[in-house]
């Protein structure tokens, strides 16, 4: 098993209720060890890489409003 660990920005966090409604969308996603979310839109992610890929994570949060943020 190989856990990664990261923290993205994604857009789309405005409350608490917006947190519990990325923790429902990312709620049995195969592969996702945990995920935590603050109102600043940081969401920490462990996952198993050999499970699923961080481009099928953010397509996950995508479909639930979520986008992630891209800083040029």
């Amino acid at each position: 098993m190989a856990s990664v660990s990261e923290t993205m920005q994604v857009s789309g966090i405005r409350c608490e209720k917006c947190v519990m409604r990325l923790a429902k969308t990312l709620e049995g996603v195969e592969g996702l060890e945990s995920a935590n979310a603050n109102l600043m839109g940081q969401v920490a992610l462990t996952y198993d890489d050999e499970r699923i890929s961080r481009a099928a994570l953010v397509e996950a949060m995508a479909r639930g409003g979520f986008r992630e943020r891209q800083f040029v």
